[in-house]
């Protein structure tokens, strides 16, 4: 596999828009470290801010384990916007895809269920493509595109 995000260490910046329903892109930047134990457990943290909004940054924390035999990994995150969330994700030959759950949303029903996915996609060793998504029941909510930058 030829990925050097999540499957290396590293430290990585975010640059891009993040959109909500019926609303103007707003520019997002953030900040992203990813760490392995050496149990082939690793952690993922990200922290996004909006410069010239009011709008309150958003922390990640993923702990996850993947094999290194393996394509396939689960993990578990605590997102400020979310709250608890597990997940899994695929690691493909161009692009690592995660899907998530928020944890307690089952009980509120479908209409309050959510849930989200997310693409990284290779472009070279030190620049990928984040898409991704946060769905409450079938609706979007809300998306973001951006691209990460590997630093020295």
């Amino acid at each position: 596999m030829a990925h050097t995000f999540l499957l290396e260490e590293g430290r990585w910046t975010l640059q891009g828009n993040w959109l909500e329903r019926n609303g103007m892109p707003i520019p997002v930047k953030g900040k992203t470290i990813v760490a392995w134990s050496q149990e082939n457990w690793f952690t993922w943290v990200t922290k996004l801010v909006f410069p010239g909004s009011d709008r309150n940054e958003i922390a990640f924390q993923y702990r996850g384990r993947l094999d290194s035999q393996e394509r396939q990994y689960n993990f578990v995150l605590m997102q400020s916007l979310l709250g608890r969330v597990e997940g899994e994700g695929w690691i493909a030959p161009e692009s690592i895809i995660q899907r998530y759950w928020v944890l307690g949303d089952a009980q509120q029903g479908d209409n309050q269920r959510r849930s989200g996915f997310e693409t990284l996609y290779r472009l070279n060793n030190d620049t990928y493509n984040l898409s991704s998504c946060i769905l409450s029941g079938h609706h979007l909510v809300s998306t973001m595109e951006a691209t990460l930058e590997r630093q020295p």
